[in-house]
């Protein structure tokens, strides 16, 4: 008897070496939990074995797992008190003739879960296979804290990874859409995120959605949201880490909230705003990556969003809104180069002079903006309208052929004397060019000037077409 356990023992104590080889070559949690379970079962087919755990470890190998908690069902007390002192604690035989172990899963940093040994009916469980199964689920314990250390290290330099490519495509000075795009593609990705938004605050207070937010941003259910965080975060400038944001909304589609603000210069200028419709879908650790992704993209999204401000006042016309008369050159002559035709239009405003003499400079520039909103809403997105000089406006149709050209022109001219108080007339002269006429920027406004002061010299309120000869 005593070799036969002899040689049991040491056949356990092999196998405890190999257990222990196999655990320190996982890198994966989920495998040395099942790689323990498997062991156990195959050693001691009469006990039962179950693992508690935290409620944050996913469980996807149907393993024999329950939560760990402060509830007294289960043995949840005695298995909670051995994952608080990383003691093994036991429960002696019971009415149902029961003993169970709890064994913690204990690494150098810290405990991991824990592990339960039952033995029904009576089935003792000696001295010695306790403390065998105790160590081994004191190295699963290590091999468990070393799959969580490479995770972490994996999840750090993945972290660091997200940072320095949006930090690095921010610094691109890309156009803003572009880097709001992707930016909203990478949190989406790295978060697992529902909606990913961004807002930015006007100094008047309103909120101006920034491009590249998913099309929640755009919907009427957002405003629930936006009211609620940005009263909290113009507080403290604070960022809002929220499990379940329905406690405090209620209706709320979305329940897991991260908001990051972005200040600079202890300034509030907007805000980040990820959300997921499960409660207490984000951790903590993702929360505390995008404060830092937020944090070094900030003078970066700003910078962006000053630069493209700057480009429309630089080729938009402040009172008219329409585009300048140096953004028109330019789309004209890079047309020229790439289309086939297009057709220009020349625009001057009848007797403006006796407008703003009769009726003073104000309602002169409320003429001047009715004009312009009357071609704006009379071209398409892709036509070009302007404020040329003075009251004179213009309008450059790419790929439109004179015809077209012509009628567009016509149309303007009917709705400005029917639609505009008080009643005002304009005059036009229209040009065209094709691939075959081989005309330059300056030949196209040359000929359709020539036509503005024909239509002017004719009688005004009417369109003159370029003449060749001319």
């Amino acid at each position: 008897m005593n070799l036969v356990s002899v040689t049991q023992n040491d056949q356990k104590y092999e196998e405890l070496y190999r257990i222990t080889e196999k655990f320190h070559s996982l890198m994966d949690k989920d495998d040395v939990l099942v790689e323990l379970i498997s062991t156990l079962q195959a050693l001691y087919s009469e006990f039962i074995f179950y693992l508690f755990l935290s409620h944050d470890n996913e469980n996807h190998r149907n393993l024999p797992i329950k939560e760990l908690g402060f509830d007294h069902q289960d043995g949840n007390e005695l298995a909670m008190e051995a994952y608080v002192t990383g003691k093994v604690t036991v429960s002696n035989q019971d009415e149902a003739n029961q003993a169970t172990i709890y064994s913690p899963l204990k690494g150098k940093q810290g405990v991991y879960g824990v592990l339960q040994i039952v033995a029904n009916n009576g089935v003792e469980l000696s001295d010695e296979n306790k403390n065998f199964i105790v160590m081994l689920a004191n190295t699963a314990g290590t091999a468990l804290e070393n799959a969580q250390l490479y995770d972490q290290s994996k999840r750090l330099i993945k972290d660091l990874q997200l940072i320095n490519e949006t930090s690095h495509r921010l610094n691109k000075n890309l156009r803003l859409t572009d880097t709001m795009t992707y930016m909203s593609s990478r949190i989406m990705e790295s978060f697992d995120a529902d909606e990913v938004g961004f807002f930015y605050i006007n100094p008047d207070g309103t909120i101006q959605i920034f491009p590249g937010s998913t099309k929640f941003f755009s919907s009427d259910e957002l405003q629930i949201y936006l009211d609620y965080i940005k009263g909290k975060i113009e507080k403290d400038l604070e960022g809002l880490f929220i499990g379940d944001i329905s406690t405090y909304l209620s209706g709320a589609e979305y329940s897991s909230i991260m908001a990051v603000p972005m200040v600079q210069s202890d300034s509030l200028k907007g805000c980040a705003l990820v959300m997921h419709k499960n409660p207490y879908h984000f951790s903590f650790d993702m929360f505390k990556l995008l404060q830092s992704l937020i944090h070094h993209s900030t003078l970066a999204l700003t910078n962006s969003l000053l630069r493209e401000e700057l480009e429309t006042l630089v080729k938009t016309d402040h009172l008219t809104q329409l585009h300048s008369r140096n953004h028109m050159n330019n789309r004209i002559e890079k047309s020229i180069k790439v289309d086939r035709q297009g057709t220009f239009v020349l625009i001057d405003i009848d007797n403006f002079k006796m407008v703003n003499d009769t009726y003073g400079h104000q309602i002169g520039d409320d003429v001047l903006i009715q004009v312009a909103n009357i071609i704006r809403n009379n071209i398409r997105e892709q036509d070009i309208g302007a404020r040329w000089g003075g009251e004179e406006l213009a309008i450059y149709l790419p790929h439109v052929d004179l015809e077209a050209g012509i009628a567009i022109a016509e149309r303007i001219v009917t709705r400005v004397r029917e639609d505009t108080t008080p009643a005002i007339t304009v005059s036009c002269g229209v040009s065209y060019w094709n691939a075959e006429n081989q005309y330059n920027f300056d030949q196209l406004f040359k000929k359709a000037d020539n036509a503005l002061y024909e239509a002017k010299s004719l009688g005004k309120d009417q369109v003159i077409v370029q003449s060749d000869t001319k």
